[in-house]
């Protein structure tokens, strides 16, 4: 075989995914992808999961509920995006985010009496200029900048006060 039928093709077939992350998890081995490879605000987008059981290949055939929050460091507040059923052993689920950001997606099951919860993150727009790393590592350079200015400053006028006492002795 050549190539796809056309008619199998869709917005997803000549783009690669933004991620895909094999994992291992408890009993599963699970696979994520985002799909579009690079998701805007307003625009549609979606998860796609597939769960095994890694002893015996088994796909999982219950409930994943998929949850998201804003990836900020003081932020727990989460919102439910769905709870899907597997299509063809794949749980399939769309997002749409009003506003650039970075997100945290949660997968979460329950197999077997024990739960299961698989965190990605997720980026929709374009990345921060300055994220909070480079914020950090610009605030300790400007520091360090101005410390070594003042210090300077107060060692050439050291240096003027000892000469002017000098010549006076």
């Amino acid at each position: 075989m050549l190539g796809r039928p056309s008619y199998s093709l869709n917005e997803d077939s000549t783009t690669p995914p933004s991620m895909q992350v094999e994992t291992q998890i408890g009993d599963y081995y699970v696979t994520y992808m985002v799909f579009p490879a690079f998701p805007s605000p307003n625009q549609p987008g979606r998860v796609n999961l597939y769960a095994s059981r890694i002893d015996d290949g088994r796909p999982f055939d219950g409930e994943v509920a998929f949850k998201v929050r804003d990836d900020s460091l003081f932020n727990d507040d989460e919102e439910l995006l769905g709870v899907q059923l597997p299509d063809d052993n794949v749980f399939r689920q769309g997002f749409e985010f009003r506003e650039a950001g970075n997100f945290i997606v949660r997968a979460e099951f329950e197999a077997g009496g024990e739960p299961y919860q698989i965190d990605f993150p997720l980026q929709i727009g374009e990345p921060a200029r300055w994220g909070p790393l480079g914020l950090t590592v610009a605030a300790i350079m400007v520091l360090l900048i101005t410390v070594n200015f003042v210090q300077r400053n107060r060692l050439i006028s050291d240096k003027i006060r000892s000469g002017r006492q000098d010549r006076a002795g």
